[in-house]
């Protein structure tokens, strides 16, 4: 009876399987394309949004007239455009990326934005029931503290910028902004803000300036510039820390030479000594 190796048929499972072009192209073209978002208050057009990004992209914006094609244009058709280099091309893609996930940079979800500008203020606002039952039940954290109104909580609100006063609506509670804070209960702290004189950094101004969402590039230097600067520092620092010591060898020398001139002394008195004696006994 025949035996079957097992191994032939392992090799024959993992023969290289073949596709045709047009399964590839039918395949494509199942692909639902991306959703396009839509503008926000803070980034209404491609002018502001390559603005925001930084890198010098704005000055591309009028190969991009529409907001559609900024979200549908291909890597390849930005080449034919002439966004160069390659790697302006993989940021401009990257960052619209992004911003097509919800993805922003500061000032991003802020809703009441007039020209570019937008106010941040701090207001007082009741508990949720939530938060007061959590501070009924805890021992250490009372319904109260030494920054806000008992049953209130201070919270960070996006105003136009010339308005003075916030009116709460419990049914509308105020959403959290991204990137900004509150400091110890008076302050705001995130970048780019501009505080409004009087209110001791309980009201700020945000302003849409250019390279807001940039990612920094490093500063790339020459190895042989590089080592010199390292060999700079280091022997700045070596005379740094060499300093003290050499100032202790001299003092050590010093002490040294004083021992020799002292043994001299004595080697001589001792001499002298030896002399007189030999003289008297003579």
């Amino acid at each position: 009876m025949a035996m079957h190796n097992p191994y032939i048929f392992t090799l024959r499972a993992m023969r290289p399987v073949t596709f045709g072009k047009q399964c590839f192209r039918h395949l494509h073209k199942q692909v639902p394309a991306a959703a396009i978002p839509s503008p926000t208050p803070f980034v209404p057009d491609v002018q502001t949004f390559l603005t925001l990004i930084g890198r010098g992209m704005n000055k591309h914006a009028s190969k991009l007239p529409s907001w559609d094609k900024l979200f549908s244009i291909s890597s390849s058709e930005l080449k034919e455009l002439g966004i160069e280099p390659a790697s302006q091309r993989r940021y401009l893609l990257r960052k619209r990326e992004k911003f097509r996930q919800g993805i922003y940079g500061p000032g991003g979800d802020l809703q009441h934005v007039i020209n570019g500008v937008a106010q941040l203020r701090i207001v007082e606002i009741p508990k949720e029931p939530t938060d007061v039952a959590k501070s009924n039940k805890s021992e250490y954290h009372p319904d109260y503290s030494a920054n806000s109104s008992p049953g209130m909580r201070k919270v960070i609100v996006n105003l136009p910028p010339d308005a003075k006063e916030f009116i709460h609506n419990p049914s509308q509670p105020p959403k959290i902004i991204a990137h900004m804070k509150v400091y110890h209960g008076n302050t705001i702290r995130g970048p780019f803000l501009q505080p409004i004189k009087g209110t001791k950094g309980s009201a700020a101004l945000f302003e849409l300036k250019e390279g807001m969402w940039e990612d920094r590039l490093g500063v790339k230097v020459d190895g042989g510039e590089r080592r010199r600067a390292e060999f700079y520092c280091m022997y700045h620092r070596h005379l740094f820390t060499t300093g003290s010591l050499k100032k202790k060898k001299k003092k050590k020398k010093k002490k040294k030479k004083k021992k020799k001139k002292k043994k001299k002394k004595k080697k001589k008195k001792k001499k002298k000594k030896k002399k007189k004696r030999i003289i008297d006994s003579g």
